[in-house]
């Protein structure tokens, strides 16, 4: 597993996310897999890293392996079940939240439909014309990131 050094920077990371809205143990789930140099690892390597019951880490891992940041993988031999993380997720991710931002969107047209002018109205046609732009710009700008770690 990982050095004392190594695991108080994991930590770190975790209550960053945490702080950031991720739930607390998909923070450490996602920490553990950030630091490992281990091609994969099953539930109970991550429950002894993290001392955690695995079956506290169902939940996360699920939330991980939905929003694509890390999958199942097969380990000939082996009767559990193995998980990676995916090789370099983030531009993934934030192409599957495309789809949390559209439902946004639309759950956003309904409200402007049902208010008058107004506040609430400026706020709610504020708030679709900033998803709007950054589902325009958002291909652009993960292609021009991919493109410059390229050179």
């Amino acid at each position: 597993m990982i050095d004392e050094t190594r695991r108080a920077a994991a930590e770190h990371l975790a209550l960053a996310l945490t702080q950031s809205g991720m739930q607390r143990m998909a923070s450490r789930v996602l920490a553990a897999f950030m630091f490992t140099d281990e091609p994969s690892l099953t539930a109970g390597d991550i429950a002894e890293e993290l001392g955690a019951s695995a079956g506290s880490l169902s939940g996360a891992i699920k939330l991980l392996m939905a929003l694509g940041m890390i999958e199942r993988v097969p380990v000939p031999g082996s009767r559990r079940e193995h998980y990676r993380m995916r090789d370099m997720p983030w531009s993934e991710l934030y192409t599957k939240q495309n789809a949390v931002i559209e439902h946004i969107l639309q759950t956003t047209d309904r409200g402007i439909a049902s208010v008058g002018d107004g506040p609430a109205r400026r706020r709610l046609q504020h708030m679709r014309d900033f998803y709007t732009f950054l589902l325009a710009e958002l291909p652009a700008l993960l292609e021009r990131f991919e493109r410059e770690r390229a050179d």
